[in-house]
């Protein structure tokens, strides 16, 4: 099984498919965040599953629960292979994610996962403190993480740092999908907490969502493969 998730962070239609094209085989499917959903609509995560790419859809959805359940429905029917939510949105949210994901399933052939995001990479405890919330960072991802699994979440968005003690506290079918990933040589940039893909897998991550040392490398798939191999001597 393939663990690398490419982010497609680009804001064209053209862009991404280039990108698909030249990666497909060598990752395990793409990401498409904010940025190219916002410039091209469903019509792109269409486009990518119709030619048999698995599509993590991470648009983060955070709002009252019949919002997000309907967002999370919208989201499955296109086929998207996996969504997120902020499990920071609360239990009723969740679970009316989770509901949604399922009742859509009623008419396709699989399910279409959903995850809660714990604590972005680009936060650290100062950040925490700015916004009110106490205690160690871990802690607080850890809390979270127990809370989406109680909802009914299929799995978790946290930083590497954190995957351990989220696998010792929900166990290793719950899935844990960890960005922030950076090869060794490459740069931290807005990144605040991040690991090698072989340290983060190593912690026990479930797939790898790796953005700009592929997508920014002068030749992708070769970076891909690279990071690749090098999961398969870990």
């Amino acid at each position: 099984m393939n663990r690398i998730l490419a982010a497609l962070d680009v804001d064209s239609r053209a862009r991404a498919l280039d990108l698909a094209s030249r990666l497909r085989g060598a990752v395990g499917g793409f990401k498409i965040g904010k940025q190219l959903f916002t410039a091209e609509g469903p019509a792109i995560v269409r486009e990518l599953v119709e030619c048999g790419d698995r599509v993590f859809l991470d648009l983060k959805f955070h709002d009252i629960p019949n919002t997000v359940g309907g967002a999370v429905r919208a989201a499955a029917n296109t086929g998207a292979w996996m969504v997120n939510v902020h499990a920071s949105g609360g239990r009723a949210m969740m679970r009316a994610a989770a509901t949604a994901a399922m009742h859509a399933a009623e008419s396709a052939s699989v399910r279409t996962l959903v995850i809660g995001v714990t604590v972005l990479t680009s936060v650290d405890q100062a950040v925490l403190g700015e916004i009110g919330v106490g205690g160690p960072l871990l802690d607080h991802a850890v809390r979270l993480a127990r809370l989406a699994q109680s909802s009914g979440l299929d799995g978790v968005v946290a930083s590497a740092y954190e995957v351990r003690a989220i696998r010792q506290a929900c166990g290793d079918q719950f899935l844990t999908v960890v960005p922030g990933i950076r090869p060794r040589l490459s740069g931290q940039d807005d990144q605040a907490r991040t690991m090698t893909p072989a340290q983060a897998i190593e912690a026990g991550a479930s797939y790898l969502v790796i953005g700009r040392p592929i997508t920014a490398a002068a030749d992708p798939r070769a970076a891909a493969e690279a990071i690749g191999a090098e999961l398969v001597t870990a």
